[in-house]
C-alpha cells in the first residue's frame, strides 16, 4: 500500500532498504524500489517537501542542491545509455506527496 510521503514514511525512516546512487547531505538518490524502466532512478529531499509547487523561498539552496544531484545522476545514465528523462510530477499524477524526481531510461516496463 501507498502511503502519502512515501519517501518519509519508508525510504528516510529506514524501513525501506535501497541501492544508493548518488547521497549529499541534503539529498537522495537511489534505484527505485519499483522500477517502471530499465534504469529507474528516484531522486529526493531529505527533508519532507510536498511538491515542486508548494516549495517555501528558504528552500531554493535545497532545490538546486537537489538540481545538481538530479544533474550529476543525469549525465551518468546519458553516458552509460546514451539518453535518459528527468520527470516530476505535481498534482494528481503524484503519488507519494514528497517532492521527487525520476531519472530513466529505456522504454516502459508496464
Amino acid at each position: 500500500m501507498m502511503t502519502e510521503d512515501f519517501y518519509c514514511d519508508e525510504v528516510l525512516s529506514g524501513k525501506t532498504a535501497v541501492q544508493k546512487v548518488l547521497e549529499t547531505e541534503n539529498v537522495l538518490a537511489y534505484y527505485h524500489t519499483r522500477p517502471s524502466y530499465p534504469v529507474h532512478i528516484v531522486a529526493i529531499p531529505k527533508k519532507h517537501i510536498s511538491s515542486l509547487i508548494t516549495l517555501p523561498e528558504e528552500d531554493n539552496e535545497l532545490l538546486l542542491e537537489l538540481l545538481n544531484v538530479i544533474k550529476q545522476v543525469a549525465a551518468k545514465v546519458t553516458e552509460e545509455n546514451g539518453a535518459c528523462r528527468v520527470i516530476t510530477n505535481i498534482g494528481n499524477y503524484q503519488d507519494s506527496k514528497h517532492l521527487h524526481w525520476h531519472i530513466v531510461y529505456g522504454a516502459s516496463l508496464s
